[in-house]
């Protein structure tokens, strides 16, 4: 769980974060498993293996860049919510593994203990990702680079960290460039069709008929807002979130400015959002993730169930944001 902090801030690209995590974890989850089940004759449960990664600041980038909000703003305001979710995933974890311990085994030591000075060593390979985290939001949080400019200096650290590992291949770097290429094309095409179909649709009035109507209703402003996350809720469960926040923010983000509301507090509440419509089903991605890598007889709605209780968690973080904003913006003030 800790190190799906560390690489969500490194990276904040779900697919990537849960694929790697999955292929490190799952199998030494599995061989514990299998150990534990030819002891005790019996199978062990696998669904606290099934979860990780806070929300995604690739999502506060293009919530940034669409409504013409300060990213670097939204990225401070981030810091509190995303702690907090992963403070309650670990204390869920804990206290699940505590009251059952058969669901996350210990692994069994097969020589002698390890001492300081060998954890240390063993843990040098964390010292390279740790402080490139620091230097990119860093630079982002003390204001000395742009986002770009930090995208860059984080690009650079990746190849530099590559080389110094002994690692760099010219057949990575192309397949790199090659998915480089595939997602921003990807993301363009889903961008341009979107800005059509919103350029009609401001031409047609609607952007003034929604917010109208929006606003005409005779309910508290906060009850907008949930009737807003209610709509993302639904969305998330069959869309991608780019496409979401392509459609919905040109109409949304107004109506919560003539609200009163602040758009750094809204974009955190669509992040924690999004965070939910990863774990949704039937879109859900972050399953069909998890499955690519997953045992061949790990069943897909077997991953769906195990997701509900971090569904709930995760509908709370956004609850206590929704009624607590300084939460989100605290830091920023």
């Amino acid at each position: 769980m800790i190190m799906a902090i560390i690489m969500a801030a490194m990276s904040g690209i779900i697919g990537g974060e849960i694929v790697l995590l999955g292929l490190v974890a799952l199998p030494q989850i599995a061989a514990v498993r299998l150990r534990q089940a030819a002891r005790h004759g019996r199978g062990l449960r696998r669904r606290l293996a099934r979860h990780h990664d806070p929300p995604p600041s690739i999502v506060l980038i293009v919530y940034g860049l669409v409504t013409d909000t300060p990213i670097s703003s939204l990225f401070t305001a981030a810091i509190v919510p995303g702690l907090l979710l992963g403070a309650i995933y670990i204390s869920y974890i804990l206290i699940r593994v505590r009251l059952n311990p058969a669901l996350a085994p210990l692994v069994e030591e097969t020589g002698p203990p390890l001492g300081l000075g060998q954890k240390l060593a063993a843990s040098k390979g964390l010292v390279g990702p740790i402080l490139l985290v620091v230097v990119v939001l860093g630079s982002i949080y003390g204001g000395i680079t742009s986002i770009t400019e930090a995208a860059t200096m984080g690009v650079v650290g990746v190849l530099a960290l590559i080389v110094l590992r002994g690692e760099f291949r010219v057949v990575l770097l192309r397949e790199a460039f090659e998915q480089t290429f595939r997602s921003v094309g990807i993301l363009l095409w889903v961008t341009f069709g979107a800005s059509t179909l919103i350029g009609a649709y401001t031409l047609a009035g609607g952007p003034r008929w929604i917010g109208s109507l929006i606003t005409g209703l005779e309910i508290a402003p906060i009850a907008i807002v949930l009737l807003m996350m209610l709509v993302f809720l639904f969305l998330g469960a069959f869309m991608d979130w780019i496409g979401i926040a392509l459609l919905c923010m040109p109409i949304f983000v107004p109506i919560i400015k003539q609200l009163g509301y602040d758009p750094i507090w809204f974009g955190i509440l669509f992040c924690i959002n999004m965070q939910v419509s990863f774990l949704s089903p039937p879109f859900g991605p972050a399953a069909f993730y998890l499955k690519s890598v997953a045992p061949p007889d790990t069943e897909l709605v077997e991953i769906f169930k195990s997701f509900g209780p971090f569904v709930v968690m995760q509908v709370l973080v956004l609850a206590l944001v929704l009624l607590f904003p300084e939460l989100a913006l605290w830091l920023v003030r």
